[in-house]
Order: structure tokens, then C-alpha cells, then sequence
């Protein structure tokens, strides 16, 4: 009896451990992530030759370990950093990326830095975008910058496209959050409003000139009229104009009254 319940303990217990093995023994990959097996023992720097897919992995928990990469994309926001340019003016960056792991690379990925894409985002990526910053703002002057910011962001995201692409990683999207130095704030400030100033007298100068115009046509045209009134003012005329606002009593001209005054 007593040796049929130990062998029943010995049984319970195998199961048991079994039981507890096999349930370290699988994981599940999520959607949207790949899966790889790393060997802790071998000759092959770690990481198994091929990708896991999708789905629930069996493995060993003594001798191996499985890893989640996510394939969707990703954004980070970067702190900022400031960065010389090539006359040595000085640009503040606040870069923000969005990026993948390209299909299939995770293996090769884990197997250069020994890190998650967490810890790889934040010191690597973060390493190659600095970069690519550094080396095109060593290539631009400052005005050469402002003058040309659409076709130097276009460098850089080109740059740190191939950059990343070559470590494994798709570059989505790159946003420079590029700040220029407060002295050349102030200039282009400035320089907008005189600019705006000039603009304002411009139009000052147009109101004047049309106003001055407006004078001139009415003084031409009340000299026109002076002129035509001038010649149509006859005697006869004069006198008639006289007689329509005679009040009824004869004018005194001199010693003598007389009803019209001659105008010779």
C-alpha cells in the first residue's frame, strides 16, 4: 500500500512538472508582431536562421527564449537637440519619426544589438537621426536653410531613410520641428515689418496722389468754367441778370439817378 501511493506521488509530481514545463513552454506572437527564437547555447550568435510568424510557439524555456518585434508602424517624439550649422549658427531639432521593422529583419535586428525595440528606439535610432541632422546642416549656411528648408528636410529624411533601412528599419515619416535661432527670428521679424510699414506708405502715397488728382481735375474744371462764363458774360446779359434781382427801387449812380450803370 504504501508503495502504491508513493509511486501515485511520484506520478502526481511528473505531471505536475510536466504540466508547469509545458505551460512555460508555449507563448502566443500577437498580431502585428514577429516572433523570434533566440538559443541562449550555440554557435549561431543566439538567434535562430529563421523568423517566427503569427501564432503559438513551442519551445524550450532550459535552452531557449522567445522574443515579440512589432511590425505595425511606429512614431516616436524625440527630444530636442540643437545642431551647428555650416556658418556655425545654431538650430534647435525636435524631430519626430514614424518607422517599422521591415518584414523578416527582427532576427537580424535582435541579433546585431541584443536589445528589444523599445531600448533599440531610444539609443540607436535616436544615434541615427542626430546624425543624419548633423551631416546636412555641415553642408548648408544659414540662409541657405531658410531659403531652401523644404528641399533640406527632404535631404535629411533621405538620409536617414537609407540609414535606418540598412539597419533593418523602414523610415514612414520624419518631421524636423526645426527652430531657428532667435536672432534670426528677430531679423525676419524685422524685416516684415518694414515690409508692412512700406507697404502702408506705399498706399498713403497712392490715397495723396489720387486725392492730388482730384484737386487738379476740379480746379481744371472750374477754370474751364470760369473761362466759358467769362465769355458768355456779355452786357446785355449782365443787364437783363440785373433787372431779375432788382428790388423795385432806382439806383443812385453819382448826382444823377440813372437806371443802368455803364459799363464802359
Amino acid at each position: 500500500m504504501t508503495r502504491q501511493i508513493l509511486t501515485w506521488s511520484t506520478a502526481f509530481i511528473l505531471l505536475l512538472a510536466f504540466s508547469i514545463t509545458a505551460m512555460q513552454s508555449c507563448t502566443r506572437i500577437d498580431a502585428g508582431h514577429e516572433g523570434i527564437l533566440v538559443k541562449l547555447y550555440g554557435s549561431d550568435k543566439g538567434v535562430q536562421d529563421v523568423s517566427l510568424v503569427t501564432g503559438r510557439v513551442w519551445y524550450n524555456p532550459l535552452t531557449e527564449e522567445v522574443f515579440e518585434f512589432p511590425t505595425f508602424v511606429q512614431t516616436v517624439d524625440y527630444a530636442p537637440f540643437t545642431v551647428n550649422a555650416k556658418d556655425g549658427s545654431v538650430f534647435t531639432v525636435d524631430p519626430t519619426i514614424s518607422f517599422r521593422v521591415i518584414a523578416g529583419q527582427s532576427p537580424t535586428i535582435f541579433s546585431k544589438y541584443r536589445k528589444e525595440i523599445g531600448e533599440i528606439t531610444e539609443t540607436t535610432l535616436y544615434n541615427y537621426t542626430r546624425d543624419a541632422f548633423r551631416i546636412q546642416f555641415n553642408q548648408y549656411s544659414t540662409d541657405s536653410i531658410i531659403s531652401n528648408r523644404q528641399s533640406f528636410e527632404d535631404k535629411v529624411q533621405r538620409a536617414l531613410g537609407d540609414a535606418l533601412k540598412q539597419e533593418g528599419f523602414d523610415l514612414e515619416q520624419m518631421t524636423s520641428g526645426l527652430q531657428y535661432p532667435e536672432v534670426i527670428v528677430q531679423a525676419v521679424n524685422l524685416k516684415n515689418k518694414a515690409v508692412q510699414q512700406a507697404m502702408q506708405v506705399e498706399n498713403e502715397l497712392k490715397v495723396a496722389e489720387a486725392q492730388a488728382r482730384k484737386k487738379i481735375v476740379e480746379a481744371e474744371a472750374e477754370a474751364r468754367a470760369n473761362e466759358l462764363r467769362q465769355r458768355t458774360l456779355t452786357p446785355l446779359l449782365i443787364q437783363q441778370q440785373f433787372i431779375e434781382k432788382w428790388d423795385g427801387r432806382t439806383p443812385l449812380y453819382g448826382n444823377s439817378p440813372v437806371f443802368f450803370k455803364s459799363l464802359e
